[in-house]
């Protein structure tokens, strides 16, 4: 099953990167179908995603968002693609990229 791990880094501090994961989560829901469900922590938060052909977990913290997906067989052929499409919506949400 072909994964994708995204690591970003990021000076927002807790409270806004929970904000943006909010934004982050609502937008998995509305335009790409995922069904999420959020688990509070005390210094990270995880939002764990999944639908047909895609599963997930969005770990955030004060200094990092780290984003693993596994796609099924059939996305797996579009890895690229879709590892593009979400290294561009962070970079939307969060700034240009600051290294993983």
């Amino acid at each position: 099953m072909p994964e994708l791990c995204i690591e970003r880094r990021h000076s927002l501090g807790l409270a806004a990167a929970r904000e943006v994961a909010q934004r982050w989560t609502h937008e998995a829901e509305t335009e790409w179908g995922m069904r999420c469900r959020a688990e509070p922590g005390d210094g990270q938060d995880r939002v764990f995603f999944e639908r047909s052909g895609v599963s997930g977990c969005l770990t955030v913290s004060a200094g990092r968002f780290d984003l693993q997906i596994k796609l099924g067989f059939l996305l797996g052929a579009y890895r690229p693609q879709i590892e593009q499409k979400i290294r561009a919506n962070l970079d939307e949400l969060l700034g240009p990229s600051q290294g993983a």
